[in-house]
């Protein structure tokens, strides 16, 4: 989280780091990232979908 505190737009709630299971193409992995601990709504930073995400996603792809 950058050493930023984020909150949910929805609640108000300060996000929290949490392992979060993202599936894709019928398999998952996981990654820790912030969400909000009273609605569940979990943050992509640009960063982690640009870079990780499409990482995993080409990968997949390719099999």
């Amino acid at each position: 989280m950058d050493g930023m505190n984020w909150k949910c737009f929805k609640c108000g709630e300060t996000l929290v780091k949490k392992a979060v299971v993202f599936e894709y193409m019928n398999r998952s992995f996981s990654h820790e990232v912030p969400v909000c601990p009273k609605c569940g709504k979990v943050f992509i930073s640009e960063e982690l979908a640009e870079g990780r995400m499409a990482e995993v996603e080409a990968a997949l792809e390719d099999k």
